[in-house]
């Protein structure tokens, strides 16, 4: 089983920093390269770069208001990046990345969501 997981390119894993504006304020963030590359894959379906991406999802977290001081905002970029790649393989988002994220009826994407238990 490891063998699957310790093959994968250092690449991936290696960490990255990038200078996002958020609300006019230069922030850094720091993420593994795979999750640039999924932000990368999620802003090119609705033709937004990763700073306009991470941009839009830090204003509508905050206008959702569940972002808060004690929020991790690079967690939850992690997050969105796996809830993405959760949702294609269970055919909620569809695999072709023509059809842009803003098109699909949130509703019926997340309607067989299953949340975890607390």
């Amino acid at each position: 089983m490891c063998q699957i997981f310790i093959n994968a390119d250092p690449d991936l894993y290696a960490n990255r920093s990038r200078s996002i504006r958020l609300r006019g304020v230069a922030t850094s963030l720091r993420l593994e390269n795979l999750f640039w590359n999924v932000l990368e894959e999620i802003g090119e379906r609705d033709g937004l770069s990763v700073p306009q991406l991470v941009a839009k999802l830090y204003d509508e977290l905050s206008a959702s208001g569940r972002l808060d001081d004690h929020a991790n905002f690079s967690s939850f970029l992690r997050v969105s990046c796996m809830r993405y790649l959760q949702l294609q393989l269970s055919g909620r988002i569809p695999s072709d990345a023509g059809v842009p994220i803003r098109a699909l009826d949130a509703g019926w994407v997340l309607a067989d969501e299953r949340r975890p238990s607390a």
